[in-house]
């Protein structure tokens, strides 16, 4: 590992469901949070709001950090393609801004393959990474400081759900906005 890269993650919940970029991996699909790699000269806020906008393909609204993540790849079911990876992950609580739906946006990861909205009850069924977030959202949204996850990533995710994926150029139904209530930290 020659250097740490800092990235920006939104976590966004409305109406139960968590919305999540579908990616492709040799070894099988899987899903992340939506954001990506700080850039020179950006702040995390400029980096979520520019990842957003290339993944899917909308604006966001951000609250406060509610997890920080260190992903190690050499340690995780990516070593073969990440062994010298290691990036910390900032998850911020977000909000859609505006009316705009979610779809792929202009400028997706080169393995993205469209962007779903996952059941927050089912998160354990899918392939979603860190595989900490199904237990940790299971419940909507959450409350109280942020909090320190370390290096996690759990990999038993063996049952998969078949969901209906938006490949480019085409849009999600806007789910109605849930009422988000700022998440204080201190």
């Amino acid at each position: 590992m020659d250097s740490i890269r800092v990235a920006a993650k939104a976590v966004i919940i409305e109406d139960g469901c968590l919305l999540a970029i579908h990616l492709a991996h040799k070894n099988g699909d899987w899903y992340g949070l939506p954001g990506g790699g700080q850039e020179p000269g950006e702040t995390l806020h400029d980096s979520l709001r520019r990842e957003c906008l290339e993944e899917i393909g909308v604006g966001v609204v951000i609250h406060d950090i509610l997890f920080v993540r260190d992903y190690m790849g050499k340690n995780h079911e990516f070593a073969d393609t990440d062994s010298d990876v290691h990036q910390v992950q900032v998850m911020f609580a977000c909000t859609l801004a505006g009316s705009e739906r979610p779809r792929v946006g202009a400028a997706p990861d080169t393995d993205q393959l469209g962007v779903e909205w996952l059941e927050l009850a089912q998160l354990h069924r899918y392939r979603l990474y860190p595989k900490a977030l199904a237990n940790l959202l299971k419940d909507g949204m959450p409350s109280g400081p942020a909090r320190y996850l370390g290096d996690v990533n759990e990999t038993d995710a063996r049952i998969a759900v078949r969901t209906k994926s938006v490949g480019a150029g085409h849009a999600l139904p806007r789910l109605p906005q849930a009422a988000l209530t700022p998440i204080m930290t201190s």
